[in-house]
């Protein structure tokens, strides 16, 4: 945690599993946290938790997916002076089920949130943290990034811009101090997996048991690869190795193996 002792470092999607995790984490090494998520009972509770003296902690309750309330909440930190050095994209949507039975303003959400918030904030914010000279960027996306996801389409293709973005302006801030990197988690137990769910689903990311990982590591690992300066990070090992071999895969093998789930979904 060298490389991140005393940041000052905005989070969003803090208050409930990953974010908050990496909020706590964070804590004994951060000057100040800017804590960012809907829910404002959840941040301050999170706030009481992990404040220690010397530490300054702003709660922003704000709705990612509502372009307005993020203008004002960077007017906000403009105005109180606040420069941010480490910028944690950790907030996002997920839907599970077929596309076209979907309901278009929580595919709209998703896209708003998980490819326009961060696009957003990473534009407004960049500036400062080049000039701070020591910075960070972590993007929270999903192993989902790596594949076409039948049942998960939109959440799969917004993970994948995620990467593609972090690999770019890694590339272009290369020199410049700032340590970018995705952090690319497998199947957690998180409030996320339930929100995704549709009526009558009970399980959005079924997997094995050894795949799933408690939110602590992940949060660990990720605050791990930033201070090693990694370009991404899948946590686990025996998930990395799958992820690195499925990559290897061309789409044309992998094809037959994604149809049968929508079609069995058709069926149901």
């Amino acid at each position: 945690m060298t490389s991140l002792q005393g940041c000052t470092a905005l989070i969003t999607g803090a208050s409930s599993g990953i974010g908050a995790e990496l909020a706590r984490q964070l804590a004994p090494h951060a000057r100040a946290l800017v804590l960012v998520a809907r829910r404002r009972e959840r941040l301050d509770a999170l706030k009481a938790e992990i404040e220690r003296s010397g530490m300054e902690i702003q709660c922003h309750a704000v709705d990612l997916a509502d372009g307005g309330q993020v203008e004002a909440m960077l007017a906000s930190l403009a105005a109180s002076g606040t420069k941010v050095d480490f910028l944690i994209n950790n907030a996002g949507l997920g839907d599970h089920g077929l596309f076209e039975a979907s309901a278009w303003q929580r595919v709209q959400g998703m896209l708003d949130v998980n490819i326009k918030a961060l696009t957003r904030l990473t534009h407004a914010l960049l500036p400062g943290i080049i000039r701070s000279g020591r910075g960070a960027i972590l993007n929270v996306s999903s192993i989902t990034a790596y594949l076409p996801m039948p049942m998960m389409a939109v959440y799969a293709a917004s993970k994948a811009y995620v990467n593609s973005f972090t690999e770019a302006i890694r590339a272009e801030l290369r020199g410049t101090g700032v340590s970018v990197c995705a952090l690319c988690p497998g199947p957690v137990a998180t409030e996320f997996g339930a929100r995704a769910l549709r009526a009558g689903e009970s399980d959005a990311a079924p997997a094995p048991d050894f795949l799933k990982l408690p939110v602590e590591r992940i949060a660990r690992e990720g605050l791990r690869a930033v201070g090693r300066n990694q370009a991404r990070w899948i946590p686990g090992l025996p998930l990395a190795v799958l992820m690195f071999l499925t990559a290897l895969v061309p789409i044309f093998l992998l094809r037959p193996f994604l149809v049968p789930r929508r079609r069995e979904a058709g069926k149901a």
